[in-house]
């Protein structure tokens, strides 16, 4: 679904991750763990498409959504007119969501995760990138959240996570440790 082949970012000096290879496959929920500034946002950015790597190349099969760590979102807007813009902008159809209608600045962090989370569910992705998705969730949204994972990979999509919780791990089918840019 996603193959990594050699792929590094550097920032001037500075080896955000070394060159890696990733694969990525139907029915696989991997966890990617390790301490902060390991380099798992940066692998799953490039994985996304939204950053470049300094070396290899990155080729996605089928349709990736993408959660960032910190929510790409149109502050001014309210949910409802985020989801609405980003749906036009993948050409899908956009789902309701049970947020207010106020504009994003002023949700609450998990409310704004919330909104997140599905934007990256938007036009039905069959490999998806989560980069601390139970971040700010409530016990009852991050049920939810892992519920539509699982039916995701069962239904033979894809999901890699980053997380700091080890029992989110428990989880994955595959745990890669990122240490320092390397994986180990």
């Amino acid at each position: 679904m996603i193959h990594a082949r050699g792929v590094s970012r550097r920032y001037g000096a500075h080896v955000a991750l070394h060159e890696t290879d990733f694969d990525l496959d139907g029915g696989e929920l991997v966890a990617l763990v390790g301490p902060n500034g390991a380099g798992k946002s940066t692998l799953l950015s490039m994985l996304a498409g939204a950053l470049e790597p300094s070396t290899g190349s990155v080729e996605r099969r089928v349709a990736t959504g993408w959660a960032p760590q910190r929510p790409s979102l149109y502050t001014r807007l309210t949910p409802s007119e985020n989801v609405e813009l980003f749906a036009r902008l993948a050409g899908t159809r956009a789902a309701g969501l049970d947020l207010p209608d106020r504009p994003a600045a002023d949700l609450s962090v998990g409310q704004r995760q919330r909104l997140n989370l599905a934007l990256a569910f938007l036009g039905e992705p069959r490999a998806l990138l989560l980069d601390e998705p139970t971040a700010a969730l409530d016990d009852d949204r991050r049920s939810e959240l892992w519920q539509r994972v699982a039916g995701l990979c069962a239904d033979g999509g894809a999901v890699v996570f980053a997380t700091q919780l080890q029992e989110e791990t428990k989880r994955a089918d595959r745990v890669v440790h990122l240490h320092a840019g390397h994986v180990e």
